[in-house]
């Protein structure tokens, strides 16, 4: 048995921590005692010895517990067991996920590897198996009898028929390996189905069971009977794949042999992580539609009488191909490595395929119209004579320039993976954009016509500016905002912050809606002055307010006639607070305090008390709007001592 322990990366881990536990396990395995050695393995590894770490795994994948495998052979990688580390790689490859085992497998490479890798068969069973010697025995004399001469040939020929219409079974009392493979669907495998190595058959599918898997999903699982000569023996890192023997629907087990020295122990199990089933024929035949299947057929003809009549060229053909395989090997070895990302290419293809068939009708009309191209420029043969004998200057000419273009193409490079994400992101955000964008198409007919429109807008404000008359317009505008703003800044807390032009006209509503025969009449009524006082309700031009002079018409008009509102009813204080005082004041009997008489008149604005908004302003000027309490040009009341 080879020396399991060593391995590891770092080359003696079966003598460092645990290695009386490794030891141990390592007995166990060789008398068939898994329990004894998974136990054995597990005070290893919990001590940090990396090839038990391994050792474990190996136990845990042959029963299919590839979770716990997983993290064993994480363990050992992780402590420099190059072993460990590479099954954990073909762990990660048998799901697809060749970034990791390529990103496994590419750390390993610095660990040490030295001779004796692990033999499973060994580990997991000892040296319990051994070929067992035959001893001759003693020669018997032929039988001379005709009678039993002819029983002895129809029993043969019984034997024979009887061989024949079981060889799809095997061959009755053949001593066989047994191998257990899992797989992901049966793929229309029947019993009885071949097993092929590399062409040659080494067994057949002895039965067929569906299964469960750990992670709770379907399976088939095949039982096969394979050849217990070395063809039979299988290494534990092959695989298998359901193969199609003719485009008639049947099937065989293909397995592809590993380089492990390692091979299944009979009645082992194939894992479904090395087991592969491809897309069959059939269903590529049977997903297309009739015509397709009708080209198809007409493909194979054509093919056929392609074929016909040139076998002295196939024969060239088959002795070229020894030499184009042999160099077909390296570039298949490179592209079948990971670090080749193979994966990602057709990944990609795919992505590219279901880019361009939304467009396949414009794309078939693309190459029958580059059909149309060819042909006309098959027909001038001159111009096609002298194009090539000038293309290659001009492939000269352009060798060089792409030289001049590596720069470009290297920052075209850097920004096509930057601008990924973004690429990435318009596959949630198109289907949101493409309504806008057919819209937009629609309204982007209608742009032609807007922009001759908003030309001519253009045309006729530039003629506006370029006249002389628009200078002195804005000229005379300027000076009217200008003479205009102190008597907004007084008039604008009237409206923002008292909303007496609302008032205003809510007033003025109800005035004008007396009902006549003609419509609507203004309601008015007549108001008599007293003709002794010479400013009063009914005088044209009065120069003051009603001051109750006068006596004589006393009875007719109904008795002196008073002031009671001031000549400039606030509207906010200093500071800016609603003092909204039309309309609010009431009748006071006096508030005249620049009069030196004290009469009972009502002059002063601006008075002590401060009224506050209406029921519909607000309480203070609004944000950024500029003000003042008092008129700032003409008349204005004067102030007194107290005021707000």
């Amino acid at each position: 048995m080879s020396e399991v322990g060593r391995s590891g990366g770092n080359g003696g881990a079966a003598r460092g921590s645990g290695a009386a536990d490794f030891e141990a396990g390592l007995a166990a395995s060789r008398t068939g005692d898994l329990q004894a050695a998974e136990s054995a393995f597990k005070r290893a590894d919990a001590a940090g010895n990396p090839s038990a770490a391994a050792c474990l795994g190996l136990i845990l994948e042959s029963r299919g517990d590839l979770a716990g495998a997983e993290a064993a052979y994480q363990r050992a990688a992780s402590r420099e067991d190059w072993f460990g580390a590479f099954r954990l790689g073909q762990l990660y490859a048998g799901r697809d996920d060749w970034d990791g085992a390529q990103r496994i497998w590419i750390q390993s490479e610095g660990y040490v590897r030295t001779d004796g890798p692990y033999e499973l068969d060994e580990l997991l069973l000892g040296d319990r198996v051994a070929e067992a010697g035959k001893t001759p025995g003693p020669s018997t004399p032929a039988l001379l009898s005709p009678v039993l001469i002819g029983a002895i040939t129809v029993l043969i020929a019984l034997v024979a028929t009887f061989l024949g219409y079981n060889a799809n079974v095997g061959l009755p009392f053949v001593p066989v390996r047994t191998l257990h493979v899992d797989l992901s669907d049966g793929s229309d495998l029947v019993v009885g189905n071949d097993v092929l190595n590399g062409g040659y058959r080494i067994g057949y599918v002895s039965s067929m069971r569906p299964i469960t898997l750990p992670t709770g999903a379907p399976a088939a699982q095949l039982t096969l009977a394979l050849s217990t000569g070395q063809q039979g023996k299988i290494p534990v890192d092959s695989t298998a794949t359901i193969l199609s023997r003719s485009a008639l629907g049947l099937k065989y087990l293909e397995i592809t042999p590993g380089d492990s020295r390692r091979v299944f122990a009979d009645g082992a199990t194939m894992p479904i992580t090395q087991t592969a089933v491809p897309v069959r024929l059939d269903q590529i035949f049977d997903g297309q539609p009739p015509q397709v299947r009708s080209a198809i057929q007409q493909d194979l003809l054509q093919s056929g009488d392609l074929f016909a009549g040139r076998g002295s060229a196939i024969n060239d053909t088959l002795h070229a191909l020894p030499t184009l395989l042999g160099n077909l090997t390296p570039v298949a070895k490179y592209l079948a490595a990971p670090s080749t990302n193979l994966t990602d290419f057709f990944n990609a293809l795919d992505g590219f395929t279901k880019t361009v068939a939304p467009i396949a009708e414009d794309n078939v009309k693309l190459f029958g119209d580059l059909g149309t191209t060819l042909e006309s420029i098959s027909a001038s043969n001159n111009a096609l004579e002298e194009t090539i004998s000038r293309t290659a200057s001009a492939l000269a000419v352009g060798t060089r320039s792409l030289a001049t273009q590596q720069p470009f193409l290297a920052n075209l490079t850097t920004f096509g993976h930057e601008f990924s994400p973004a690429t990435y992101a318009l596959r949630t955000a198109l289907p949101v954009l493409d309504p806008a964008i057919a819209a937009g198409a629609q309204t982007l007919k209608l742009t032609p016509p807007l922009d001759s429109d908003v030309n001519d807008v253009m045309q006729a404000l530039k003629q506006l500016a370029q006249s002389p008359g628009t200078d002195i317009a804005l000229n005379g505008l300027s000076a009217t905002v200008h003479v205009l703003n102190p008597t907004v800044r007084y008039l604008g807390p009237f409206v923002t912050v008292c909303n007496d032009w609302n008032y205003w006209w809510t007033d003025l509503a109800g005035d004008v809606d007396e009902a006549t025969d003609f419509g609507f009449a203004q309601r008015a009524l007549f108001m008599l002055g007293n003709p002794a006082q010479t400013n009063n309700v009914g005088t044209l031009g009065a120069t003051a307010p009603p001051d109750g002079g006068g006596a004589a018409y006393l009875p007719l008009v109904g008795g002196d006639e008073f002031d009671h509102s001031p000549d400039y009813g606030a509207a906010v204080e200093s500071n800016g607070d609603a003092d909204c005082e039309t309309g609010q004041r009431g009748y006071p009997k006096k508030e005249n305090h620049n009069d030196p008489e004290g009469r009972d008149f009502q002059t002063d604005s601006n008075g002590p008390t401060d009224l506050g908004t209406t029921f519909t302003g607000i309480n203070h000027v609004p944000t950024g709007e500029t003000f003042s309490r008092n008129p700032e040009i003409g008349p204005t009341a004067p102030t007194y001592p107290g005021s707000n």
